[in-house]
C-alpha cells in the first residue's frame, strides 16, 4: 500500500515536470540541502533551445523588486501543515457547503490547492492597502524573535505573522509586493476556464498591483479598472480622494471570447418603475394617454438620487408595456429610402434624412407587429418602440457610485455597535457575483475574509437569483487589542468589538467577528424572507501543524526497517475527523461533501460523499472490518499505518482489495 504524502504539493518540482516534458534535455538531477537527488533544470541549455526568443543583456522590459524571488519561492514551497475541522463552531456542519478557514491565507491556499484547482468560478479580495498603518503578512519565517521584536516591537501568538508595514520601512513598498505577489501566484491555480479575480485597492499601490497582475494574470486578461466612489471625505488638506479602485482578470480571456460569454446586470430602479405602473393600470385600466400623463409626473418628482429616474425617457404606454419612442432613422446617414403610409391618414410619412433604419420589407414586418410608434398624422417622422421588458439588462459600468458610510452603518445595526473599521460594501460585492455570471454550484472565494463581507454578499445574491453559490473565505485570527490602534475612533471600535466577543464568549480575534455577522446576516435575511431557502450555514477549519508527530518522514523517506520500528506516527491529539480532513486535503478531495460514520464490528468507518473514500482510523482494524470496506468498492480506502502490525498483515489487506475492489486506490497514513 502507498504512503500518503501528507504535505502540500510540491509546485516547483510539478513545474520542473513540466519543462521536462517541452525540452528534457534539460532537466538534470542534482543533489538537494537534504542530501537526496532532484531533478533540476539546467538553464545554460534552456538558454541554448530559446536563443532565438530570450532577451540577453542587462536592458529588458520587466517589474521587480527587492524579494521577488524570494516570494517566488515561498508560493512554491511545500508545508506540512493540515486543516483540522471544529464543528462546535460551525452552522449546520452536517449539510452546509460553505468553508470559513481561519490561518495564514499563504498556507491555506497551498493547502487547499489540489482539491479546488479550477474549480473556483470568483475570487473577490481586499488585502492591505499599505496606507502606512496595516498589518500585513511576513513571510520570512527565519527571522529571529529578537530582530522581529526590534523591528516592529511585538511578537504575536501566531509565530511572527504579521509586521506593521510603516512607510519608514525601507521596504516599504517591496515588503508589499511580496507579500501579495506570492499568493496571487497560488491563487491564480484556484480560477476556472472562466473564472474571474476582482482586487480592491487604494491608490497607494494601485500602480504596483497593476503591474503585477499583469505579470500573474496576464496583460491580456485585464479586464477592466472598476472605480468605486465612495462619497466625499473632508479630512484632506487639497483633493477629497473620495474612490478606489477593483481590479478585474480573467483567468482565461481567450476561453471567454471563443464561448461568446458576456456579462450583464439588471438596471437598477427597475422594480420601483413597474410598481407605479402596475398601481396606475389599476386607477386607469387601457387609458394610456392619462397613464403616461401620471408616469411622467412620478418621474419628474423623484429625487435626483433614485435609480429609477435615469430610465425617465421610458415614459409611453401601450398594452404591451412601458416604452419609449427610439430613433427610426439609419446611424450616419445612408439608408434605405421608400414611402411609409401613414395607418390613419393614409399618406406617405416623412422619411428621414438618414434613411430608414432597415429595408422595406422588415420595416413592414415591424408594423406588422405594431413596433412602429407613428405620429397623429404623415407629417411626423415615425419612431420605434423600445420595451423596458426587453431592455433590462445592460453591460456593467466601471464605476460604482455608493456611500461608503452605508455599509458601515448596516453592519454596525447588524452587530449592535461599530465593531469593524471600514467594511467593504456586501452590496458592491453582490453586483460582482451577480454581473459576472456566477450561477447553482459556483463557488466564491475570498481569503482575506475581514469582516466577512463576501459571505454576506452571497446570501444576498443566492436570495436575489434564487441560486446555491458557495464561499470558500479564509481569514488570519488577528488579536484584537485596543492598545494597538493609533486612532482615537480605531480604539473605540476595537472595544466595541471587544465587548461583543465577551458578551458571546468568544476569543478576542477578527475571525469571530466574521463568524459572528455571517451568522447574524444570515439570521436577519431569513426574518426579512421568511420563506426563502438558502444554504446559511458554513464548516470551520482551523490551520495547524501536520496530524503526523514529530518523527513522522516524508513517504519518499519510508523504508520497511523504519515502518516497523514505529507504533503510531500520529499526535495523540488528533481525532478521526483530523485525520479524514487530512486525508481530504492529501488526496484533492472538496471539504464541503457530506459524510457519515458507523461502527463495523466494533471499528468506527467514515464514509466520505458516499464512497469518494471510506477511511477506518482504529489502531487494529480485524480481516472483516477490511473485507466489508472493499466490498462497498469505495473510490480510495486509507487506514492507519499501525493498524497493521506486520508486514504480512498489510499484504493481506492488499490482496482482500484486489480481489474485492480492484479499482479502488488504498494508502496509509
Amino acid at each position: 500500500m502507498d504512503k500518503m504524502r501528507m504535505e502540500s504539493e510540491n509546485i516547483q518540482q510539478d513545474n520542473v515536470k513540466k519543462v521536462e516534458v517541452l525540452f528534457p534535455n534539460c532537466v538534470t538531477e542534482t543533489r538537494g540541502e537534504d542530501g537526496k537527488l532532484h531533478k533540476a533544470v539546467n538553464f545554460d541549455l534552456l538558454r541554448q533551445m530559446l536563443s532565438g526568443s530570450i532577451t540577453e543583456g542587462d536592458e529588458a522590459y520587466e517589474f521587480t523588486w527587492v524579494g521577488k524571488k524570494a516570494s517566488i519561492v515561498e508560493a512554491n514551497k511545500p508545508i506540512r501543515k493540515t486543516l483540522r475541522p471544529c464543528k462546535e463552531e460551525s452552522v449546520h456542519w452536517d449539510t452546509t457547503e460553505n468553508l470559513y478557514i481561519e490561518g495564514d491565507n499563504l498556507d491555506v491556499l497551498k493547502l487547499l490547492q489540489e482539491s479546488y484547482l479550477g474549480k473556483v468560478k470568483m475570487i473577490y479580495i481586499d488585502p492591505p492597502y499599505n496606507t502606512g498603518n496595516d498589518f500585513i503578512y511576513n513571510d520570512d519565517f527565519k527571522m529571529s524573535g529578537e530582530e522581529y521584536a526590534d523591528e516592529i516591537g511585538t511578537i504575536n501568538k501566531d509565530g511572527n505573522r504579521l509586521f506593521k508595514n510603516t512607510d519608514s520601512n525601507g521596504r516599504f513598498h517591496s515588503d508589499w509586493c511580496s507579500m501579495i505577489y506570492s499568493r496571487l501566484l497560488v491563487a491564480r491555480n484556484f480560477l476556472t476556464s472562466d473564472g474571474v479575480i476582482f482586487i480592491s485597492i487604494d491608490e497607494n499601490e494601485s500602480g504596483t498591483l497593476k503591474l503585477i497582475c499583469d505579470e500573474v494574470f496576464g496583460e491580456s486578461n485585464f479586464i477592466a479598472q472598476l472605480v468605486w466612489s465612495a462619497g466625499r471625505k473632508n479630512d484632506s488638506k487639497y483633493i477629497s480622494v473620495s474612490h478606489e479602485y477593483i481590479f478585474c482578470y480573467f483567468k482565461d480571456a481567450q476561453f471567454i471570447k471563443d464561448h461568446n460569454i458576456v456579462w450583464r446586470e439588471k438596471k437598477e430602479g427597475l422594480n420601483d418603475i413597474y410598481t407605479e405602473f402596475d398601481s396606475l393600470k389599476k386607477l386607469y385600466g387601457t387609458d394610456y394617454a392619462k397613464i403616461e400623463n401620471e408616469l411622467r409626473s412620478w418621474y419628474k418628482n423623484l429625487p435626483d438620487s433614485s435609480p429609477a429616474k435615469e430610465h425617465a425617457h421610458y415614459n409611453k404606454v401601450d398594452e404591451k408595456g412601458i416604452y419609449f419612442s427610439a430613433d427610426i432613422s439609419w446611424p450616419g446617414g445612408g439608408g434605405p429610402k421608400y414611402n411609409l403610409l401613414h395607418p390613419v391618414t393614409g399618406k406617405p410619412v416623412k422619411i428621414p434624412s438618414r434613411g430608414w433604419l432597415t429595408n422595406e420589407k422588415t420595416m413592414h414586418e415591424w408594423i406588422e407587429e405594431d413596433r412602429v410608434d407613428f405620429g397623429k398624422d404623415e407629417t411626423y417622422v415615425p419612431t420605434l418602440k423600445s420595451y423596458l421588458k426587453d431592455k433590462e439588462y445592460a453591460v456593467p459600468y466601471s464605476v460604482f457610485y455608493k456611500d461608503g458610510r452605508a455599509s458601515s452603518k448596516r453592519l454596525a445595526t447588524l452587530m449592535g455597535d461599530k465593531v469593524f473599521e471600514n467594511p467593504k460594501d456586501e452590496e458592491i460585492i453582490q453586483r460582482l457575483i451577480e454581473m459576472c455570471g456566477t450561477d447553482d454550484g459556483d463557488i466564491v472565494m475570498d481569503f482575506f475574509s475581514g469582516s466577512a463581507t463576501t459571505a454576506h454578499a452571497v446570501f444576498l445574491a443566492n436570495l436575489h437569483q434564487n441560486k446555491r453559490r458557495k464561499f470558500i473565505l479564509v481569514q488570519l485570527p488577528e488579536t484584537i487589542d485596543p492598545s494597538k490602534s493609533t486612532a482615537e475612533r480605531s480604539k473605540k471600535v476595537a472595544k466595541n468589538a471587544i465587548a461583543l466577543l465577551d458578551s458571546i464568549d468568544k476569543p478576542h480575534n477578527i475571525c469571530e467577528i466574521g463568524k459572528e455577522r455571517i451568522r447574524r446576516a444570515a439570521k436577519k435575511l431569513h426574518e426579512d424572507n421568511p420563506d426563502a431557502t438558502f444554504d446559511d450555514g458554513f464548516r470551520v477549519l482551523k490551520l495547524d501543524d501536520t496530524n503526523m508527530k514529530d518523527v513522522y518522514y516524508a513517504a519518499e523517506d519510508y523504508t520497511q526497517d523504519l515502518v516497523s520500528m514505529l507504533e503510531s506516527n500520529v499526535k495523540p491529539d488528533r481525532t478521526d475527523l483530523d485525520l479524514l480532513f487530512g486525508c481530504l486535503l492529501d488526496w484533492g478531495l472538496p471539504l464541503s461533501l457530506p459524510y457519515t460514520s458507523e461502527t463495523i464490528d466494533g471499528c468506527m468507518v467514515h464514509t466520505y460523499n458516499d464512497g469518494d473514500l471510506i477511511a477506518c482510523f482504529d489502531e487494529k482494524i480485524p480481516e472483516s472490518v477490511v473485507k466489508e470496506i472493499a466490498r462497498r468498492k469505495p473510490l480510495r480506502a486509507v487506514f492507519r499505518d499501525s493498524s497493521f502490525s506486520s508486514s504480512p498483515e498489510k499484504i493481506n489487506v492488499g490482496e482482500i482489495f484486489k480481489l474485492l475492489a480492484p479499482d479502488t486506490r488504498v494508502k496509509v497514513i
